[in-house]
């Protein structure tokens, strides 16, 4: 495992004189700590922040914003920043994450746990970006390291370090709560630094860069070929035909597959009889098809990668297919990682490159930095660090079964009981990347409350586990309309099922209601 040095690991505060005391947050624009620059440090009390990317929050409490750059590498500038609450500090100390390629910080959440009196930290990464640019990375290798793992941790230490600063005191627990890269963050954390957060919230996570981006290649070879592209155009009948077959499995026919693993969809039902049309799909598209839903292979057909999941094909049109063969946000994601951080080839072209080649060059360049595939998570459960994963089944970015499979392999190397003891899974019927899609998928990541049980359901399920020993065997999930809108009224709601149990209809009661289903076994 790669480790910093100890001067940054352990970096003290050492405090100048006149520098802050507890409840002096002008004074902590004086605190010295290693490698690290506090370019601004002011209170906040008019309730309303203008931040980048035309993010403005309102409502706020009144707190005192920290701002830094850290430079531990000597092509590092990891802008961070950190708010702490100027009364009712809860006490607890929490980490936002990131997404993509990463490039700003999490200003949004942040607001959402600073109004629940959390102490809040975001970092951009170490560079300034939209999330599928990748233009940063090339020939900056100290900013790949910044990005992969460096950045993160960073950002933890020293939002410890200033809010000891200023309440005169340190953090109660700490926690850590991201999707996408973010969890692929999350799992860095509980594997390389395992004392820096107590409770771990990690959503869909990208923690196979380098295969999950490699696996991609294939995907846009298939998609590429102009005989075989999948129009978006063509996804409501590729979706109706998916829902046909497998929708009443779980016993409701309310348009969401609870568990598409057990999903056995034959597209050549969809195979065009005459002249090709929106309802159909021609051969070629149909081998695309079927390379969609089981993943990428090698010459020798050994798996690359996992596939996509059946059910909610509609949600594919931004992110798999777009709308042509190089537009696909999917296809953007591969591209740039490969010109920049793999290859160092701007010029580096997805359709002519062998995708065997690119799998090992992918893990040779950039695994060391980005993935964050170790199944030990002893040191992260010794000292009563607790984990909760959950993905979405029809995650049209990230394909659920890389989640399924790390949870596997820790149980693997840790045993199931002792695994059963701080780590928990779920999986979520009908979402799609990290929130939003046809199901019910508002549970307390991001901040984001649910209507029924627990407000803020998993998070709140993760404070009581890592608090108070236990965590809730009762979370439910909502469906607000319109989706992911928290403003409306809720339209369904599901019970949240730890894997490998799914939610099963009892045969009676409203299909839309929590109350109507269980957690069974598949």
């Amino acid at each position: 495992m790669r480790k910093l040095r100890a001067g940054v690991v352990a970096s003290a505060i050492l405090l100048a004189a006149g520098a802050a005391s507890a409840q002096d947050c002008a004074g902590l624009k004086n605190l010295r700590l290693d490698s690290t620059e506090i370019t601004a440090a002011d209170t906040v009390t008019s309730g309303t922040l203008d931040l980048p990317e035309a993010v403005s929050l309102h409502d706020l409490p009144a707190f005192c914003r920290v701002q830094g750059i850290m430079r531990p590498g000597s092509d590092s500038k990891i802008r961070f920043e950190v708010w702490l609450p100027a009364k009712n500090w809860n006490g607890r100390e929490l980490g936002v994450g990131n997404g993509g390629f990463a490039g700003v910080i999490g200003y949004q959440q942040m607001g959402g746990y600073l109004l629940r009196g959390f102490t809040v930290s975001g970092t951009d990464t170490g560079h300034q970006a939209n999330g599928t640019d990748a233009t940063w990375a090339f020939q900056h290798p100290e900013k790949v390291k910044d990005f992969g793992w460096r950045s993160i941790h960073l950002t933890a230490q020293r939002s410890k370090e200033i809010l000891r600063a200023y309440y005169g005191k340190p953090q109660q627990k700490s926690y850590f709560d991201a999707c996408s890269d973010g969890g692929r963050e999350a799992l860095m954390e509980a594997q390389r630094f395992p004392d820096d957060y107590d409770g771990i919230l990690a959503g869909a996570p990208a923690y196979a860069w380098s295969t999950l981006l490699a696996s991609g290649v294939s995907a846009m070879q298939a998609l590429g070929d102009p005989t075989a592209y999948i129009s978006s155009f063509k996804l409501p009948a590729i979706q109706k035909a998916s829902l046909d077959a497998c929708d009443s499995l779980d016993g409701a026919k309310d348009g969401i597959i609870g568990d598409p693993s057990q999903c056995r969809f034959d597209p050549q039902v969809l195979l065009c009889k005459g002249e090709e049309s929106l309802d159909c799909l021609t051969q070629p598209q149909i081998k695309t098809l079927q390379t969609l839903y089981n993943g990428a292979r090698s010459k020798t057909g050994q798996p690359h990668g996992f596939g996509f999941s059946m059910g909610d094909e509609l949600g594919w049109a931004h992110w798999i297919v777009g709308e042509d063969p190089e537009a696909s946000a999917f296809s953007q994601f591969v591209r740039n990682d490969f010109r920049y951080i793999v290859t160092g080839d701007p010029k580096w072209n997805g359709l002519t490159a062998d995708p065997d080649a690119m799998m090992t060059l992918s893990h040779d360049k950039s695994a060391e930095d980005l993935d964050s595939t170790d199944p030990d998570l002893s040191k992260f459960s010794a000292r009563g660090g607790k984990l909760i994963l959950y993905h979405g089944w029809n995650d049209p970015a990230i394909a659920p079964g890389y989640t399924i499979d790390y949870y596997k392999q820790v149980r693997q190397k840790m045993g199931a009981d002792k695994t059963g003891s701080f780590v928990r899974l779920y999986m979520v019927p009908g979402m799609e990347h990290c929130i939003g899609g046809p199901g019910a998928t508002a549970f307390g990541q991001f901040g984001v409350p649910t209507e029924k049980g627990s407000r803020f359901g998993l998070f709140d399920s993760l404070e009581n586990w890592v608090e108070k020993g236990a965590p809730d065997d009762n979370v439910i999930a909502t469906r607000f309309a319109p989706q992911g809108n928290a403003a409306h009224q809720p339209s369904l709601t599901r019970p949240l099922c730890a894997y490998p149990t799914v939610p099963k209809y009892k045969g009676s009661g409203d299909i839309n209601d929590a109350a109507s289903f269980a957690c069974a076994q598949p």
